[in-house]
């Protein structure tokens, strides 16, 4: 396995937007958030995917929006061969920490530039995966591109993989993001480019496929509770996706974690914990 990670600008990767002199650290508490407590919720996601596409020996996966690299972990304990491109500088550190730890071989190359940079040597990617971008706003010209660049890198009739939510009415973390559409409002306070949420509309992924020039070739749905040991961690886990930034933007994050509080109230049992039963959906499409 020669794991290959790079930074590349994509339109939403779950990046965090933090600006003034304590950036950094924010930016670096965020990602831990991430990925210790939010990016697991998506493992079933991931697990589906990869089970129907038979990702093992002879993958060579590109991962758009790899974020700390938890999915690429995965689908490299199965033997495939990964790389990964973020925007996010700190998630990429971290995944590189993940992917190449002590004691890997010399061959375990970790770059730093363009998609193109991410291109395997010897041959083609043959799986592309798209997971976390649909379904937030400001994404979709941004993401075409990305998707367009990265089969260009892949062979003829390779799986691209688009995930993103399920319908509202069975995501009940749908309900609680509602208040970062609203803190977000109204429009002409929103900074284009930043990240956010909006319902997700039932042929969403198609279109993206679509206009990647990408042909549908599957889909299906997985059940991805979230899960948090208490309210604090619900909340942390939450902003760390990046769908609060927007909110951010124009009220005081006091007020953004005390609104989400209010909201995850129902959702939090007898015994502290918070417990919210979601449904993502996924589409396979193929490379022309």
């Amino acid at each position: 396995m020669s794991p290959t990670l790079v930074r590349h600008q994509l339109p939403h990767s779950g990046s965090m937007r933090c600006d003034g002199p304590h950036a950094p650290a924010r930016s670096r508490e965020r990602t831990r958030d991430w990925a210790e407590i939010q990016e697991r919720m998506l493992v079933p996601l991931y697990e589906a995917t990869y089970d129907r596409l038979g990702v093992g020996p002879g993958t060579r996966l590109l991962g758009l929006g790899c974020g700390s690299g938890l999915a690429l972990l995965l689908a490299a304990a199965r033997g495939a061969q990964v790389s990964g491109v973020d925007a996010d500088e700190t998630r990429l550190e971290l995944a590189r920490e993940r992917l190449t730890p002590d004691g890997m071989p010399e061959h375990t190359r970790v770059v730093s530039g363009g998609l193109e940079a991410a291109a395997p040597g010897d041959a083609p990617f043959n799986v592309v995966t798209a997971f976390h971008p649909v379904g937030c706003v400001s994404t979709v010209e941004g993401l075409t591109t990305s998707l367009t660049a990265a089969a260009g890198l892949a062979e003829r009739g390779s799986a691209v993989v688009l995930g993103g939510w399920g319908p509202v009415e069975r995501c009940a973390t749908a309900g609680v993001l509602r208040v970062a559409q609203r803190l977000a409002d109204p429009p002409s306070d929103y900074v284009v480019g930043s990240a956010g949420w909006l319902p997700s509309g039932r042929d969403d992924l198609e279109d993206l496929a679509d206009r990647a020039g990408l042909r549908p070739d599957g889909s299906g749905r997985v059940a991805c509770p979230f899960g948090y040991a208490d309210m604090a961690s619900a909340v942390r886990g939450l902003l760390s996706t990046g769908l609060f930034d927007a909110a951010l933007e124009v009220a005081e994050q006091r007020q953004v974690e005390k609104e989400l509080a209010e909201a995850l109230h129902p959702h939090q049992r007898a015994d502290g914990t918070v417990w919210m039963p979601n449904v993502f959906r996924y589409l396979i499409a193929r490379t022309r």
